[in-house]
């Protein structure tokens, strides 16, 4: 067996927050902490702050630089859209501006709109919301010197000193760069009076904007996001939410920030929506009571590592029965849904996630050219798939998940991807095309499969935007390794054709939570097929270029995803891309 650490986030290196986010949060948060990473932040109360941003598999937390008061910034639950702005912001200089990603995050919040707080200048125009362009922002602020590298100057800053803005003294971690260097100000504070904390009552609330009827009703014919954004802004009344920014500009090349909030907002709506599911809700109930709020206190890490270094042996064992295999594999997905520290212990067991993928290889091989499925090998297959794709949400900060799947080459990554393509055309040993039973089987595995396969492509999607050249597990490359496979295109066209049959539905009925989620990971899917392989892509547009065109409507999609599922929207975009990339 593979020794187990015991640090449940090893990839953490700042011991000072660390020390800081666990005497400040309660030990169930604490311990599902994605990552932290420090980065300018602009909201509507705060205006290009050097703060870290901690991140969770529920929330996102601000604290200041040095930490001082931790406080939410919103709840995945309210987001609506994260993206990755190409702009330059003028407010950093030199490698700092040419290498920061400026990530804009929308979301809904109960809070009036207000005006900035007036911490910088006094020339800062009122009611300036940090919507506006960076340049602007910057012209009101009180400039800093830089030399021909971009770094602040040391001549005579007496001019500072009389300005209302308290700059502190410069300090220095091995978790951020200089503060200095970015010529950023540090948060205003008289150094007697307490932290400020962000989002309380000290903070004197604006009335909202009140624009004329006669301009909202021209504002609102006019077609563009931006323009959209700004009315919801602004026509706020009370006990009304309104959508707003938060702008998060990560200053080192090597930040995974973009990532990480894509990764944990996507897991997020995935089991909250599937939590929908009173099946689902009951393989996770464990989860759930030991989430803050109840009194029931979540199992420890070295009896979690304990549990699942006995369940692995047990699997391991030689001479293990098909049932027995079956029902320890059962207990071990249904441990992984409700804890996620398990997952971590699994990546770092090498054995395990081996055995996982040469019973999948095994469960649906093929005799000759001819691919023959019985009842025990469908629901072993579907069972591992379900587990392995269970294992690969919320461990994307497990350093050890990419090292076991980048190993030679990508060998093991290699074997998986391969083995959960099948062909989805029935074939019996009695030769029987039709089986009721047998179909129903099949069907469950490729919708499993598909899982599996949603969130390998997830991880390719972070190796294509990291600069690293270790990490080669792009999009691009698991389609190449899918490409040699005989059964490729059936899979992929059985997944298309099951996206057509749902939007093309004229029936008034309503996906349920797992559809739903199905839905999205399919639409994933495709978009990754038509954007990053150029035979697929072909593939998919000469074969479903008439379904895609006429048969599959958007207006569908809304009718059938029901508006409080927490992945409607971003399945509504994703079919929206899907149907673009068709044309």
């Amino acid at each position: 067996m593979a020794r187990f650490g015991s640090d449940p986030l090893p990839s953490r290196r700042n011991m000072k927050l660390d020390a800081f986010l666990k005497r400040n949060m309660d030990r169930a948060v604490y311990e599902r902490i994605r990552s932290y990473e420090p980065c300018v932040v602009i909201s509507d109360t705060i205006n290009k702050m050097y703060m870290h941003v901690v991140l969770t598999d529920t929330c996102v937390y601000l604290t200041e630089y040095p930490p001082r008061a931790l406080t939410a910034a919103f709840n995945f639950s309210r987001v609506r859209d994260i993206e990755l702005v190409n702009d330059l912001p003028d407010f950093l200089h030199g490698k700092h501006r040419e290498l920061c990603q400026h990530i804009r995050i929308s979301y809904l919040t109960d809070q009036p709109a207000r005006r900035q707080r007036r911490w910088l200048g006094k020339d800062q125009t009122p009611g300036t919301t940090p919507a506006t362009s960076s340049s602007q922002i910057s012209s009101r602020w009180p400039s800093v010197a830089h030399g021909s590298q971009g770094y602040p100057t040391q001549g005579n800053n007496s001019e500072h000193k009389t300005a209302e803005v308290h700059i502190l003294a410069p300090l220095h971690s091995t978790s951020c760069p200089n503060q200095g260097t970015l010529g950023l100000p540090r948060v205003p504070q008289n150094p007697s009076t307490a932290p400020l904390f962000l989002y309380t009552s000290t903070i004197s609330p604006k009335p909202p904007l009140s624009p004329s009827n006669d301009s909202l009703g021209q504002v609102s014919r006019r077609i563009g996001s931006v323009l959209t954004r700004l009315v919801r802004q602004d026509h706020v009344s009370n006990g009304e939410k309104r959508e707003t920014d938060l702008h998060l500009y990560a200053v080192s090349h090597t930040s995974r920030l973009y990532f990480h909030l894509q990764s944990s907002w996507n897991s997020f709506i995935i089991r909250s929506t599937l939590l929908l599911d009173p099946l689902y809700r009951g393989r996770c109930r464990a989860s759930i009571d030991s989430s803050p709020g109840n009194q029931n206190p979540p199992i420890s890490w070295e009896r979690t590592a304990n549990l699942f270094a006995q369940l692995s042996s047990e699997l391991l064992q030689e001479g293990l029965g098909v049932e027995s295999l079956y029902l320890l594999l059962q207990e071990l997905r249904t441990a992984a849904h409700r804890n996620v520290a398990l997952c971590r212990l699994f990546w770092r067991s090498r054995q395990m996630c081996v055995f996982l993928v040469q019973t999948l290889e095994d469960s649906l091989c093929e005799h000759g050219h001819l691919a023959v499925y019985t009842a025990d090998q469908l629901l072993l297959s579907t069972l591992i798939a379900q587990t392995l794709a269970v294992m690969f949400r919320e461990t994307e900060v497990e350093p050890c998940r990419l090292n076991l799947l980048s190993t030679e080459k990508g060998a093991l990554a290699s074997r998986m991807l391969l083995s959960l393509i099948c062909d989805p055309r029935l074939k019996t040993q009695n030769q029987r095309s039709e089986d009721s039973e047998l179909q129903v089987l099949l069907s469950e595995y490729l919708d499993a499969s598909c899982s599996l396969l949603f969130e390998m492509l997830l991880l390719g999607h972070e190796a294509s935007r990291c600069s690293s050249t270790d990490n080669f597990l792009s999009v691009g490359w698991i389609l190449r390794v899918l490409q040699p496979h005989p059964h490729l295109m059936s899979f992929i066209d059985y997944q298309a054709h099951q996206v057509v049959l749902v939007l093309s539905d004229q029936q008034k009925s309503f996906l349920s939570p797992f559809q739903s989620v199905l839905l999205f990971q399919r639409c994933y899917l495709l978009q990754a097929c038509l954007r990053h392989g150029d035979r697929l892509a072909q593939h998919l547009r000469s074969h479903f270029r008439e379904e895609f065109r006429y048969s599959v409507k958007l207006s569908c999609a809304e009718e059938k995803l029901l508006p409080h599922y927490p992945i409607s929207q971003p399945t509504l975009r994703l079919v929206e891309l899907v149907l673009a990339l068709h044309r």
